[in-house]
Formats: C-alpha cells, structure tokens, sequence
C-alpha cells in the first residue's frame, strides 16, 4: 500500500513570471491583501503591488475606478518593462478588474486574472446601501447586463474565479461566479477570510507561478 505525498506546484522560474497588481474591494485600501503580497514575495515576486481605489466606499461608479486599475496596470508596466501583468481583485475590486478587462482595453496587458469573491452577477446586499458604484453591484444592473452581453470578453487572458460557498457577503454566493473562468471554490466562512486564508493564498500563487501555456 503506497501513501499519496503531497507535492509542492510546480512555478515559473521567476524571471518569467508576470508583475503582480492587486485591487481590493469595497471600505478596504491596499492593506487589505498585506497577507496575500508579503507571500507572494516570500515565493519570489520582485514586482508585486496594491492599489488604493479612491473612493472606496461604492459612491463612485465602477467604470471610473477601473481607469485608475488601468493606470496602476501602466505605470507596473512601465517601471518594469513588463508587457503582460498579472491581476488579482477581490469582491469589488474583481468586478472592477473585470470591467476593465472586457471594456476598457485591459484583456490586451493582462496575462491572467483572478477574481477572488466578485459579486458578478451582483449582491442582494448592495440594496442595503447608496451610492453609484453600490447600485450598478446590484443583481439586474445595467452595469452587470453589459457586462454579460460582451462578446469573446477576455481575449488571451487566462482568466480564473475563487470563491466561497458560504459567502454571506456575496448573496447568493454562486454569483462570484464568473463566466469564461476556471472555478475553484474553498470552504471559508467569511467573505474577508479570503484574502487571508492559507488555502486560497496557497492556489493564487499556483495559477501566478504556473508556466505559461503555448497557445
């Protein structure tokens, strides 16, 4: 009887490996993925940063705020002469991400992007709160129709979604799912949890690391 050894995934050499930018979700600001960067760093990225959306309160309309991911995605690219970057969003900052992905350019500098607890086809939560950026979060927005309607949405970006079954910030949680996508989903208890817990950390460096596939 032979015993199943668990093996470490195998990475990129890290020369080949994309910039890293991470873009957090709502009443959150860069710190809010420390744990997540502080790993990625340990595992070897020299290029790995977050943004801070302002505002970050859901007052202002995602469209605005995923011009300034757009300008974060540039500036990674210009400081390391990448042409491709990596993106990770979390809860609104992956509805964020992906606006720009499909509609503002970005599926043309993004290598691959993870969304971690988007709220893709909207949260029942978001009725509880105002704002522009909180309305169009809501399920049947005309944000999250558009959105929908987009054809061949992501190009050549390699395009992953993890999320919890147990989401209560996400309501129904199934909507973090995410059209196009590979899915993997983790049994966490809370919403926050998922930008810290060592089971999604563990796989975020999986999919960054992994080599690239020939297409």
């Amino acid at each position: 009887m032979t015993t199943a050894v668990a093996t470490a995934p195998l990475l990129a050499p890290v020369e080949q490996r994309a910039p890293v930018l991470l873009v957090h979700g709502i009443d959150d600001d860069a710190s809010a993925f420390d744990v997540m960067r502080e790993r990625l760093e340990h595992e070897g990225w020299a290029h790995v940063r977050a943004i801070s959306l302002t505002p970050n309160d859901g007052s202002e309309g995602l469209p605005v705020l995923a011009r300034q991911v757009a300008r974060e995605a540039e500036a990674l690219r210009a400081s390391t002469g990448a042409r491709r970057v990596d993106v990770v969003g979390f809860s609104m900052g992956a509805l964020v991400t992906r606006y720009w992905v499909q509609l503002q350019g970005g599926r043309l500098v993004v290598r691959r992007f993870v969304s971690i607890s988007g709220p893709h086809a909207g949260t029942q939560l978001a009725w509880l709160r105002r704002g522009k950026g909180v309305r169009q979060m809501r399920p049947g927005s005309r944000l999250l129709r558009h959105l929908q309607e987009a054809r061949r949405p992501w190009g050549e970006t390699e395009v992953h979604s993890f999320w919890t079954p147990w989401d209560l910030t996400i309501l129904p949680a199934s909507s973090s799912r995410l059209p196009g996508a590979c899915e993997r989903t983790f049994p966490v208890l809370l919403h926050p949890w998922m930008l810290t817990d060592a089971r999604v950390i563990d796989a975020v460096v999986e999919v960054l690391g992994s080599p690239a596939v020939a297409r």
